[in-house]
């Protein structure tokens, strides 16, 4: 695969830019270190989903763009891994009190949003997960963090507990924030839309330099 690095965040992130398809007849092995940054393990993360890990059928999988948008979306898996790429070294901090540093790969969701053409009175991105899960973030943040939906972690593909076929890399927001198995990309005008943890009691805005609990 051709990498091209285009752009840099500051501090532990480090964004990456690449285009071409990776060769799925060639092994991935999880890498340790990137760019001189040591990484945690895949493994690391403790499983604490509403309902298990997910099974997703990839053949029948859509990942949808839709709500205030002129153009809805409905992409396959492999249409979603057409678009430009990224890579980028980032932390989930959880509100159990574990953390891991990770490298993402995965795409825009900015990108995605674009195509399907947002109305003017957009504000809120809400993603759904193939197991009922959901949480929201202001689409500002989305632009301004250039947040990923990620289909790789540490050079391997998800694996079902870390949210094949795509994770969420909301970063400098608390882990009910990183949402797993992304079905759904709804665009909204609903700045107050409340996910599930955020129903029941924590912070919709999720900052991890905060208190959890709103």
């Amino acid at each position: 695969m051709k990498a091209c690095f285009l752009l840099f965040l500051a501090a532990c992130l480090t964004l990456t830019c690449c285009t071409g398809q990776v060769d799925q007849n060639l092994k991935s092995v999880e890498i340790k270190e990137y760019n001189g940054t040591k990484l945690g393990s895949m493994t690391d993360f403790v499983e604490n989903s509403i309902n298990g890990p997910q099974s997703v059928n990839i053949s029948t999988y859509r990942l949808s763009v839709d709500g205030l948008v002129a153009n809805p979306q409905h992409y396959t898996y492999s249409e979603v891994l057409g678009h430009r790429s990224f890579l980028k070294v980032t932390t989930l901090d959880c509100v159990e009190g574990w953390s891991v540093k990770v490298l993402w790969h995965g795409v825009l969701v900015s990108d995605l949003v674009d195509e399907a053409k947002p109305s003017p009175g957009a504000n809120t991105v809400i993603f759904h997960a193939y197991d009922g899960y959901t949480t929201s973030l202001p689409l500002q943040y989305v632009r301004d963090k250039k947040i990923l939906l990620a289909y790789k972690i540490n050079n391997v593909t998800l694996p079902p507990a870390n949210g094949y076929p795509f994770q969420l890399v909301a970063e400098d927001k608390w882990g009910y924030k990183w949402i797993r198995w992304v079905d759904e990309i709804r665009v909204s005008n609903d700045s107050s839309y409340k996910g599930y943890w955020e129903s029941r009691g924590y912070s919709n805005d999720g900052d991890n330099s905060r208190p959890m609990f709103g």
